[in-house]
């Protein structure tokens, strides 16, 4: 469905989270004449690229009641994309050349958080941002309109209520952790955490930590930690842990398949047979999708990590247009995907773009679903995009109008990807793309001219 043009509609829209999500669709949202307004808890922008050095009281994340520490960062974590292929179309991630700044080609955190804060500054985006407001509540209200509730963390609670036309939800998913079950674990004496709290090996110094996962975290952490570590022991139940075979100089990292049950005595038993006396189990297991803010009488839930009915990962038929959601898909090329997905909602949101009809929005999802469940895929993995992520952001530039991802993009994650894969510890600092990097760097001299 191409778009049409009809007369454009300005709306009042509310966008919650202002970390690189928020961001780029209140630009979006803005070029195309909605009135904006993006509710931030933090007291600054960047959302999970915030660094917080603070942990919960709670180390896996399971008790409701906790305060809540939004970042998962640790401290030594750097992108494991390349700077060229993972900024903003509009706003390319270039080395400043500045001395305080990180010039890597995978830079640390930091750098990321700086490169928002440029987006924002760019583009006046700040301005747009209400900080240290929770929404605590965005509720279904009369024609289609929405009651959003929001708190100032000024230390009084005065709950706010406004109505808004639209709203958007870019609260980000690396906040709400799951963790692996395990059986004997009540009993088990060791200590647990996830890494969502996890920031310095230096508490692990001289421990036996086994790490639960085969994920970017798990391999990062592991390092991190065999610097200090007695031994540093790896379970899980995919393939892709053999990258970890792979490591140089950390001989104590060793790899395990699942852990089938703990012991009294603090003995971890893995499925092969194996055992090992542990003194830690950290999972690097993930996160859940956590709206605890949003009333939509029924019609959106989360149910096994799927948020749904939704239309392309992002309208609810039933409430489409007037609810959204960016950056829900996962093993992606974030920021260009939440492009993609910011334009096509501005523009539906106008009229300038048309939505299918309800019953044709819904047939889509019940067939995708259905896809889905024939090829084997497990329901927690409904928005796990990897392959057809190319194939998702064209569909989606088709619908908006604008150049396709660019061929230098994808050629430039499919070889990191493989250097990762053949060098898991140092493919941050050696690569041999550096013919795309060239043409990466030519073509983003005039495409963010054209946006």
């Amino acid at each position: 469905m191409s778009p049409t043009i009809s007369k454009i509609k300005s709306l009042n829209v509310a966008i919650i989270g202002a970390g690189a999500a928020g961001l780029v669709s209140a630009r979006e949202l803005r070029r195309e004449g909605h009135q904006v307004v993006v509710f931030e808890r933090q007291a600054q922008l960047g959302g999970t690229w915030v660094y917080n050095p603070g942990v919960e009281a709670d180390p896996l994340g399971s008790d409701p009641s906790r305060a809540i520490v939004h970042s998962s960062l640790y401290a030594s974590l750097r992108t494991n994309l390349p700077r060229e292929a993972m900024g903003f179309r509009a706003y390319p991630f270039v080395s400043t050349g500045q001395p305080h700044r990180d010039s890597r080609r995978f830079p640390g955190h930091q750098e990321v958080l700086l490169y928002l804060n440029d987006y924002a500054t760019e583009f006046g985006l700040t301005e747009l941002v209400r900080f240290e407001t929770e929404v605590v509540y965005a509720g279904l209200f009369e024609d289609g309109k929405w009651k959003v509730r929001s708190r100032q963390e000024n230390g009084v609670a005065v709950d706010v209520d406004e109505i808004f036309d639209a709203l958007v939800v870019c609260n980000g998913h690396y906040t709400e952790p799951r963790t692996a079950e395990i059986p004997g674990i009540d009993a088990w004496p060791g200590k647990q955490m996830h890494s969502h709290n996890y920031r310095i090996p230096e508490p692990y110094r001289d421990l036996v930590v086994i790490l639960i996962g085969s994920g970017p975290s798990a391999l990062d952490i592991s390092i991190d930690i065999a610097q200090v570590a007695k031994e540093v022991h790896v379970a899980s139940r995919s393939d892709e842990a053999e990258v970890l075979r792979k490591q140089f100089g950390y001989h104590h990292i060793q790899l395990h398949p699942m852990i089938e049950s703990v012991q009294k005595d603090g003995t971890v038993i893995f499925y092969d047979g194996s055992m090992v006396l542990a003194d830690v189990i950290l999972h690097c297991t993930g996160y859940k999708y956590h709206l605890p803010f949003l009333d939509t009488h029924g019609i959106v839930t989360v149910d096994d990590n799927c948020v749904g009915p939704l239309y392309k990962h992002i309208f609810p038929p039933v409430l489409a247009p007037r609810l959204s959601f960016v950056g829900l898909p996962w093993m992606v090329l974030p920021f260009p995907m939440f492009e993609f997905q910011s334009k096509w909602i501005a523009g539906v949101l106008s009229d300038r773009i048309r939505l299918p009809s309800q019953e044709e929005m819904m047939e889509n999802v019940s067939a995708f679903y259905l896809s889905l469940e024939a090829s084997g895929m497990p329901k927690r993995h409904t928005h796990k995009m990897g392959a057809h992520l190319f194939e998702y952001n064209g569909w989606l530039a088709a619908e908006c109008g604008v150049p396709v991802t660019e061929e230098w993009r994808k050629k430039m994650l499919y070889a990191t990807f493989q250097n990762y894969l053949a060098h898991p510890g140092t493919y941050r600092d050696a690569w041999e793309d550096d013919d795309l990097v060239l043409e990466a760097l030519m073509e983003m001299a005039t495409v963010a001219t054209l946006d």
